[in-house]
């Protein structure tokens, strides 16, 4: 059977760019997503926790507060498996790979999707940056953390020049637009490419997939997934697919070009102590046969990203198609 165009989710989502004037040079590692996001959770408890416990868990102001409603939702029971790590309403998106060294005066920048409640707490998100930069980003060098100040915050329409929510010369922050993604009329889609610009981390028990392991399938019903939770989770709607159906055609898609490359980089686990290396592969993928069906998945993954660890910005992706096949 051939599925038709499915609806696109509903789930409001915005998607804003972060910029920082250094005042005390940072190292940034080789992919910033994860330090970016550490230093954005101890700049949002400081502001939000009332009661300094240190499990949030144990907290009785735990359903009420936006410290986890944000940076760390609890478990939940869902009809497609059971998630310990449901994913969060945020997204950094760090502005390239490698290693950097910021020097005093130069600029750090980063994106930040937001979506459900984050949309609504977005003066505090603010705040939790402007604290956190200032508190120290990155590993310490001579005895100091590096430091930076916001200059501006701008919302990334999908289409369209950027416009200004914040300016430090006027320290006025704007209200966030809220924009819900809708699908572009697809009659019929028998090709798509993917250029993944971080690295993409699939996992079968527990195991990265290699580029040779990877198959359409498992891409596309991992974007099934994060979509439909996502949406469900932040936007109040499940969307109404037949995820049963949907696997069963996935597992007839087939590939054309395939240029993946293994990329690897480390991450230190404050909850751990431990350093954890978190590889994906990076480059373009082709995805051919009956597609229509996933579009809306696909379309919307090109805000919430694919596979684990999306929160650091992993699984970013850019999606080419011709809407006249």
């Amino acid at each position: 059977m051939t599925l038709p165009l499915l609806m696109t989710p509903t789930l409001p989502l915005a998607r804003c760019r972060f910029r920082f004037i250094v005042t005390t040079p940072i190292r940034l590692p080789e992919w910033s997503g994860s330090l970016l996001r550490g230093a954005f959770g101890h700049g949002l408890r400081q502001l939000s926790c009332m009661t300094r416990q240190k499990d949030c868990g144990a907290c009785p102001l735990q359903r009420t507060c936006p410290y986890p409603a944000i940076f760390a939702p609890p478990a939940i029971e869902h009809e497609i498996q059971r998630f310990s790590q449901p994913p969060a309403p945020y997204l950094i998106e760090p502005e390239q790979w490698g290693a950097r060294h910021l020097q005093t005066g130069g600029c750090l920048q980063f994106n930040m999707v937001l979506m459900g409640r984050a949309l609504y707490e977005f003066p505090l998100i603010v705040e939790a940056w402007r604290r956190a930069a200032g508190r120290g980003l990155g590993p310490a060098q001579g005895g100091q953390a590096g430091t930076a100040e916001l200059n501006h915050i701008d919302y990334l329409p999908p289409q369209g020049e950027p416009v200004a929510l914040y300016r430090r010369e006027n320290n006025v922050l704007a209200e966030i637009p809220l924009h819900v993604p809708v699908c572009p009329p697809v009659s019929k889609l028998n090709s798509v490419r993917l250029r993944f610009i971080s690295p993409l981390r699939l996992q079968d028990n527990g195991h990265a997939l290699s580029a040779t392991r990877l198959t359409p399938a498992s891409l596309l019903t991992a974007a099934i997934r994060r979509v439909a939770l996502s949406s469900q989770l932040h936007g109040g709607h499940a969307p109404e697919w037949d995820f049963k159906a949907m696997a069963q055609q996935a597992a007839g898609i087939g590939e054309g070009e395939k240029a993946l490359q293994w990329r690897d980089w480390g991450r230190r686990s404050s909850r751990q102590q431990r350093v954890m290396k978190l590889g994906g592969v990076m480059g373009d993928w082709q995805l051919t046969g009956e597609l229509t069906a996933f579009f809306p998945a696909l379309y919307m993954g090109t805000w919430l990203h694919v596979g684990k660890e999306t929160v650091f910005g992993l699984g970013r992706y850019e999606l080419d198609y011709d809407a006249s096949q």
